[in-house]
């Protein structure tokens, strides 16, 4: 029996599973084609990140369609920092005529925080826009108004901050990505579940799929530099004191055991549709995680 697209998995009701490969800063892909083989199956899709965190590395179109070519399925992020209109529509044609059917449509992070501050950002669309322009070519026109010699097709997704402090910005924008068209959402890091659920309680009145965003914690000291430099994250003193006493050496068995464990209860408590993996620079524990959480 063929495998369901992401679509198909989304749509049938299973506690869907997707996981983050970040592409290498340079050519050498023998790590990263190992890791997509060692995950392609576990999971429902495979995320390709964009320039993540501003830093150049291979493009995301070209790591989703060797995914796709060693039979997974993948999931384009296509930022708006790095291209104008022009160039985006013209990424999502491609993608679509070399198979790729996902695209998770994002802002991107501001040129400053990355290894290339000097260069220029572009920020032509936003997130949202982005998302009208892939619904609005899948009618057969550009953001021009031109005829498109054949519409693209996507399943289209977004990211949301459910641990934003103000939360209300964060909502409202939820909201005019789930009028743009979106099907289904992507939660940066969550470590609150009790928070989470007042998130999902009131994104349930909204006809989209949710995954819960799962970063692995390598150690405390990870979960420090995350609380204390990237906005809408915060890592709970109790996960954190579980981290350091961890026994020497052992504080990424910990930060497994600790995915594992959301996981479980995000899937036995039915918090939401799924969950997204990003085990950053680790992908290879992918595996170990699921299986820590009974998958």
């Amino acid at each position: 029996m063929a495998k369901q697209s992401f679509k198909e998995a989304l749509d049938s009701g299973k506690f869907v599973v997707t996981a983050e490969v970040g592409p290498p800063k340079g050519t050498n892909i023998d790590e990263m084609l190992h890791n997509i083989d060692l995950i392609k199956d576990k999971v429902d899709a495979i995320n390709t990140t964009d320039n993540q965190s501003s830093v150049m590395r291979i493009s995301s179109l070209a790591v989703c369609r060797l995914t796709q070519e060693r039979g997974g399925e993948a999931i384009l992020q296509l930022t708006c920092r790095d291209r104008n209109r022009m160039a985006i529509e013209s990424e999502l044609l491609s993608a679509n005529v070399l198979g790729i059917k996902n695209v998770l449509c994002l802002t991107g992070d501001y040129v400053s925080v990355g290894d290339h501050p000097d260069a220029k950002p572009v920020f032509d669309l936003d997130s949202v826009q982005l998302v009208q322009t892939v619904r609005m070519m899948e009618k057969g026109k550009d953001l021009g108004g031109n005829e498109l010699n054949g519409p693209i097709k996507f399943c289209a997704g977004a990211i949301v901050t459910p641990e934003a402090v103000p939360l209300e910005p964060q909502l409202l924008k939820f909201e005019k990505k789930i009028q743009a068209g979106i099907e289904f959402v992507q939660t940066q890091a969550i470590y609150d579940l009790e928070n989470f659920k007042t998130f999902t309680k009131y994104a349930r009145q909204f006809d989209v799929k949710i995954l819960a965003g799962i970063v692995l914690l390598t150690g405390a000291g990870m979960a420090k530099y995350m609380n204390a430099n990237v906005p809408g994250i915060f890592v709970p003193d109790n996960l954190i004191n579980e981290l350091k006493e961890a026994p020497k050496g052992e504080a990424l068995k910990t930060g497994i055991k600790i995915a594992g464990r959301m996981i479980k209860q995000i899937k036995d408590e039915k918090l939401c549709d799924g969950v997204h993996i990003m085990a950053i620079g680790k992908e290879d524990k992918v595996p170990d995680i699921l299986a820590a959480a009974g998958m």
